[in-house]
């Protein structure tokens, strides 16, 4: 299976849904078109809709920590929304959660960041 990647930039937000699988075959094209987005679209936030995504492993989990520094030296912020339960448990054993928030959905998130 592959990683199908839909990004959207909202007032400074950037929007990254994804579904299928991100592993170390993905991360690299993941890692590409977002930091295009960030640099063409000045973004300070980020939020992850992950409710699609099946499958993820470390090499994802490094892609979305180099994200997070990039917004978070910005003073920006990184919010995950919509977690499927296997991608929620490799993100709570890894510890991201106590650096990213997670919201229920990418429409709260949004309203969270003062974008929605």
């Amino acid at each position: 299976m592959s990683l199908n990647i839909n990004l959207e930039v909202k007032h400074g937000v950037l929007c990254i849904r994804l579904s299928g699988e991100l592993d170390h075959h993905t991360s690299e094209l993941l890692r590409k078109e977002v930091d295009s987005m960030i640099q063409k679209h000045q973004v300070k936030h980020i939020v992850l809709n992950l409710g699609e995504l099946t499958f993820m492993d470390s090499s994802g989990l490094g892609v979305i920590l180099g994200r997070y520094k990039q917004v978070k030296a910005q003073d920006g912020e990184m919010v995950v929304c919509a977690i499927s339960p296997d991608v929620k448990r490799l993100f709570e054993m890894s510890g991201l959660f106590k650096i990213i928030r997670l919201e229920e959905s990418e429409e709260y998130a949004l309203q969270t960041l003062g974008v929605a």
